[in-house]
């Protein structure tokens, strides 16, 4: 889903206004300014979700890159590194 567009103009006279919008629609918003993008405005709900899922995909591929350079462990080897926590 595209952003809704807000010129930078309507965040400075409707601040209070426009993040009451954003908590309650999570909604993002793309500031213009000079009719170009400036900025992305979003509520604290969805920028902590977007971060998990940006900590999952990283993680994800950290995996991959070790699954191509063979930087894997067997299920024994698991076990025993992870005994000595215990």
């Amino acid at each position: 889903m595209l952003p809704k567009l807000v010129p930078v103009t309507d965040i400075k006279r409707k601040a209070t206004e426009i993040i009451a919008g954003l908590q309650q629609d999570q909604e993002t918003l793309m500031i213009t300014e000079h009719g170009r993008e400036a900025a992305i405005l979003m509520d604290v709900v969805s920028y902590r979700l977007q971060e998990r899922k940006l900590a999952l995909l990283e993680g994800i591929i950290r995996g991959q890159q070790a699954l191509a350079e063979s930087r894997t462990l067997s299920h024994k080897e698991v076990l025993a590194r992870t005994a000595k926590w215990a």
